[in-house]
């Protein structure tokens, strides 16, 4: 998919994001939560929120192109220790979200290949993730070489209390 590109973004960018942010994580997740998705948009996509993110050296943002078409973002955590491993060793993979109609065109494959390279750059150890394990993102993960190595549980009152399940997943390098 030599069409996708991953542009890093800035607080210039607070905007783009906030709309792709949006956007994208509507196409996907509103079910999950009582109020249709309101409070964790309000929490994670606000203008203040994706400020302060943005402005943390440690978090790396990059919007996802496909054919010069705006079509998700990628949120890396650059320094977050996991189990054993410090924050100079690991790398969280937080967000890898597009919009419904550029999922399963193979982008979130080049999204993960694109994070090993960031990751090998900087000479981590491993990468780590949390997803859902009542979604479809887990076996994505595992067919991009992820594998199970925890649960958590999120504590979100607004979230429906079914969908609160997470497995965490590594990848070694």
């Amino acid at each position: 998919m030599s069409d996708t590109r991953f542009i890093p973004c800035t607080v210039a960018d607070l905007h783009t994001l906030q709309d792709i942010a949006i956007n994208s994580y509507g196409d996907h997740y509103l079910y999950l939560w009582f109020d249709g998705g309101m409070w964790y948009i309000d929490r994670s996509f606000s203008d203040a929120a994706l400020k302060k993110e943005l402005s943390d050296p440690n978090t790396s943002f990059y919007f996802v192109y496909n054919s010069d078409k705006l079509v998700g973002f990628l949120k890396l955590n650059l320094n977050k220790p996991y189990e054993q491993y410090t924050a100079e060793e690991a790398l969280e993979l937080e967000r890898i979200y597009l919009t419904k109609a550029a999922s399963g065109k193979g982008i979130g494959t080049e999204a993960v290949k694109f994070t090993k390279t960031i990751a090998e750059e900087l000479n981590k150890k491993v990468i780590w993730l949390k997803a859902m394990d009542s979604s479809r993102s887990v076996d994505f993960y595992e067919k991009n070489g992820f594998v199970k190595c925890g649960s958590a549980q999120l504590e979100f009152e607004q979230m429906k209390p079914e969908y609160r399940g997470m497995y965490v997943l590594k990848m070694e390098l």
